[in-house]
């Protein structure tokens, strides 16, 4: 059965090659369109190589490490060599569609918004079946090698994808924002410029941004979050349940016809009027109808009676752990569809929060900043209410590998999710090519509409990324737990007075924190250094303004390329480094505390970061329609400010956070032995 995940695998990763070919085909537009178009794929290209090419410089020697380290098992540093290729693929993928899809979509906008609505997301969809495609046939194809007899190489695997999507979430991330901030700072704030105005020398740089971040990292993101899922609940199922191969595979085939049930959903996505969100739904609703409907076949026709038996089946009927089982893969796809309506709650210009943070700006910036971050702390309770009731369900209906199923069944629907997030850059860059290339203003009338909707699916994308990152460090948590047992041969205690574990608990919940600053930082000083930049551009190149003189554009993606590779070095190292000198310094049991800490504080700052940035965006958005004074009111202005406040945060610290509550989990699991 091992076969039906890969071959799931390779369609998806044929449909996404299709939709590309079907992309291709459409029109670019005029000779200036597709001049635009050319410096935001280029620009993107330029960054990702050098990114690629720096994480390569910390990956060798992380290689060679896990090769010395684990010489009795070399699989361990295959599997991480794996992962990490993997992970950075599925981001190049998605990213080179991604930018050529965007000025396709500026095209079909001039056909109106069902046409534009289609290219885009056809666009989205080729990083979201590449992902989801890459990641199942990584793990099914590596397992079918080393077998149940080594399960710790897929732990390897995991580290690999991990680690690269760090990177790829915080450069990226960097990149964007300060991209991003500094363009609006100038051109926004002091020039007094529309946004993707081709007079701001940052313009190209920032939509570069939209794609190294919210399409190449959030690819590799999801890569790590789905992958990793998978490895802990086989993991988990291999220690629980005496390495039953059925029972090990679960996970692949249960991922393996929710991928053919996305694949599905997203052929009957279509817009009819103008419900964007609703027609976007529809295809995530069909996706987890006819997942679930194959988990049910999956679990009646492959999970046999012997092997349930042979789990430790304590006179309870065989069907009725099977039943209990289906319960908790049920949770999971419940879940995702709480966490989505949630976060368009809190993030959609049709609800309360946006719409207060844009009444807030009519008494001034601070006001604004300050609802902002309210709203932004408040977004953070109806999430954990779904996650704390999703897990406690799980485990009552099955144990600890309830959790395992419930976060399987989360990431099983990635790739229709993904399709829905990655529509959001491409409008963005659609919209941007049609500011700057001076289309009329029905074509911005189509684009805008969906750049809004774009917002919101970025930002229910990160709350399902964060949310399924949150089940998933808690099962390696448990795996991590399980493994010393089995190295040491008796069990270990994390109880809070034992003061080891308290110092864990402290030290792991200030890593989001610490984390999350060093980021911010970074954006801040990057984005200095772009205002810098263009404010010297527009003193020293005359003619700017009036649109006779051409901006350096270059040198603005040259100031984030270079900000973004050198800033994502000094806190990835703090991550990998963290758990390491917890477990090493103060033992096994403090580094347990450090896990739950850095899951729990990791949780909050998260959600927090990513719904709060963009009900920030959308607010500004909303005062952009013509509401509260329109654009170039003051109202206007004081929502440009806390849309830059809110930019770094769900762009860059919040998204970032997610890879690193699971990279510090791996890491315990890898070490767990030389602990004992």
């Amino acid at each position: 059965m091992l076969i039906f995940p890969i071959i799931a695998s390779i369609l998806s990763i044929g449909y996404a090659a299709f939709l590309t070919w079907q992309i291709l085909q459409l029109p670019k537009g005029d000779a200036k369109m597709q001049q635009i178009a050319l410096a935001i794929q280029e620009g993107a290209s330029a960054y990702l190589k050098r990114q690629y090419r720096t994480v390569a410089i910390v990956a060798i020697p992380v290689f060679i490490a896990l090769w010395l380290l684990f010489k009795d098992n070399p699989w361990i540093a295959v599997g991480f060599l794996i992962g990490a290729v993997a992970s950075a693929l599925a981001g190049f993928l998605g990213m080179m569609v991604a930018v050529r899809a965007n000025v396709r979509v500026t095209e079909a906008a001039k056909s109106g918004l069902s046409k534009a609505f289609s290219v885009a997301y056809r666009g989205g969809a080729v990083t979201g079946f590449f992902v989801v495609g890459l990641a199942l046939l990584s793990v099914s194809v590596f397992y079918s090698i080393v077998g149940n007899e080594n399960l710790e190489a897929l732990i390897g695997l995991g580290f690999g994808g991990s680690l690269i999507s760090v990177f790829a979430r915080l450069g990226g991330g960097i990149f964007t924002k300060a991209a991003d901030v500094g363009a609006d700072i100038v051109g926004k704030v002091e020039a007094g410029i529309p946004e993707d105005d081709l007079r701001n020398p940052a313009v190209i740089a920032d939509n570069v941004g939209d794609n190294v971040g919210d399409d190449a990292g959030m690819a590799a993101d999801l890569f790590e979050t789905y992958a990793v899922t998978m490895v802990a609940a086989m993991f988990l199922g291999s220690l629980l349940f005496s390495s039953v191969s059925s029972i090990v595979e679960l996970p692949l085939l249960l991922g393996g016809v929710a991928t053919l049930a996305s694949i599905v959903g997203s052929l009957v996505v279509r817009l009819t009027g103008k419900g964007i969100m609703k027609a976007l739904y529809i295809g995530l609703i069909v996706s987890g109808i006819l997942a679930i409907a194959g988990f049910y076949v999956i679990l009646g026709k492959y999970i046999s009676i012997d092997a349930i038996g042979y789990a430790g089946d304590d006179g309870i009927g065989s069907m009725q752990v099977v039943g209990n089982w289906f319960n908790a893969l049920l949770l999971g796809v419940g879940i995702t569809l709480a966490m989505v309506v949630i976060t368009e709650y809190y993030t959609s210009k049709k609800f309360r929060p946006v719409k207060t943070i844009a009444n807030a700006s009519k008494t001034g910036h601070g006001t604004n900043v300050i609802m902002g971050i309210a709203m932004g702390m408040e977004s953070t309770f109806a999430p954990i209410l779904v996650i704390v009731a999703g897990v406690l369900l799980a485990y009552t209906f099955a144990g600890l590998y309830g959790v395992a199923l419930a976060a399987v069944a989360m990431l099983s629907l990635a790739g229709i999710v993904i399709a829905i997030d990655a529509f959001g850059p491409i409008t963005d860059n659609a919209g941007g090519i049609a500011e700057m290339a001076n289309l009329p203003k029905e074509v911005r009338d189509v684009t805008d509409p969906l750049d809004a909707v774009g917002n919101t699916t970025k930002a229910v994308t990160k709350a399902y990324a964060i949310a399924s990152a949150g089940l998933a460090a808690l099962v390696l948590f448990v795996s991590y737990t399980h493994e010393l047992l089995n190295v040491a041969g008796k069990e270990f205690s994390f109880e809070l007075g034992d003061p080891r574990v308290l110092a864990g608990l402290f030290l792991g919940g200030a890593i989001p924190y610490l984390f999350g600053s060093i980021a911010m930082r970074a954006v801040g000083k990057s984005a200095g250094a772009v205002v810098e930049e263009v404010r010297r551009q527009f003193r020293e190149i005359k003619g700017i303004m009036e649109g006779t003189g051409k901006p350096d554009y270059g040198a603005a993606v040259d100031i984030v390329t270079k900000a973004a590779l050198k800033e994502m070095i000094l806190p990835t190292a703090i991550v990998v480094a963290a758990p390491i000198g917890v477990g090493f310094i103060l033992g096994a049991e403090a580094l347990g505390g450090f896990l739950i800490g850095t899951i729990i504080t990791g949780l909050f700052v998260a959600i927090s970061m990513t719904s709060g940035g963009a009900a920030w965006d959308n607010a500004k958005k909303y005062i952009e329609e013509g509401h509260l004074g329109g654009k170039g009111s003051d109202a206007h202005k004081a929502a440009v400010t806390g849309d830059t406040v809110g930019d770094p945060y769900k762009d860059t610290a919040g998204p970032a956070i997610n890879p690193v509550i699971k990279v510090v989990n791996i890491i315990a699991i890898l070490i767990a032995g030389f602990l004992v």
